[in-house]
């Protein structure tokens, strides 16, 4: 008997596990439910909203003479679009061609009248010409180091740098217009003008005496 009575509350208190838990499930279940009601009750009213825009639209088009809808018709209207808009830039064009002649009067007035200002960014001198420059001034040979420190102070904002110097230097000896001499591992640069001037300042001096 005892053996019995204890299944018997054995099965017992599984039944209130399953039934608590079943209770327990269909709550959240009903809840669910409730949830995507909702939602599904707004989806649907947004969707009348959007239907009774749609026919506005609709009508308005209509009363505007627009009968054909856009996604009827893509190849008929796509070529008229395209040819209409270039007849439109053409005459676009050709007033911008026309209407501009005086202000490009005006601005080339204001040009002729700036050309001093205007010119000097546009006459820039290049780097060969900074670096010849530089080594006709000193009149003394210099390596690409030095040059690159004199000409980084004189142009800051160029980003001068010691190596485009070197290859700008090996490029002017290539063409003659100026001298590498070497002192043990150094590398000198010079011009043929910087290397003459010295025998020319050296001529005055016997004469004067």
């Amino acid at each position: 008997m005892s053996n019995v009575s204890e299944t018997t509350a054995a099965n017992t208190e599984l039944t209130s596990q399953y039934s608590a838990q079943v209770t327990g499930d269909l709550e959240r279940n009903l809840k669910e439910q409730e949830r995507l009601g909702e939602e599904i009750a707004a989806l649907q009213v947004q969707l009348a909203a959007l239907r009774h825009d749609q026919a506005v639209l609709v009508s308005i088009q209509q009363a505007l003479g627009v009968t054909a809808e856009p996604t009827a018709e893509p190849a008929a209207k796509v070529p008229a679009a395209r040819k209409k808009p270039a007849a439109a830039s053409t005459a676009n064009k050709q007033a911008k061609g026309k209407k501009p002649a005086t202000s490009r009067k005006r601005t080339a007035k204001k040009s002729t009248e700036k050309t001093p200002a205007a010119a000097a960014p546009a006459a820039s001198p290049t780097l060969v010409d900074l670096v010849h420059g530089h080594l006709v001034d000193q009149r003394e040979p210099r390596s690409a180091a030095e040059v690159t420190t004199a000409l980084a102070q004189q142009y800051p904002d160029r980003g001068i740098k010691t190596t485009v110097v070197r290859t700008t230097l090996e490029g002017l000896v290539a063409k003659n217009r100026a001298q590498r001499t070497k002192q043990g591992s150094s590398v000198f640069y010079t011009t043929p003008e910087a290397a003459d001037a010295p025998a020319a300042d050296e001529e005055p001096a016997p004469q004067s005496s």
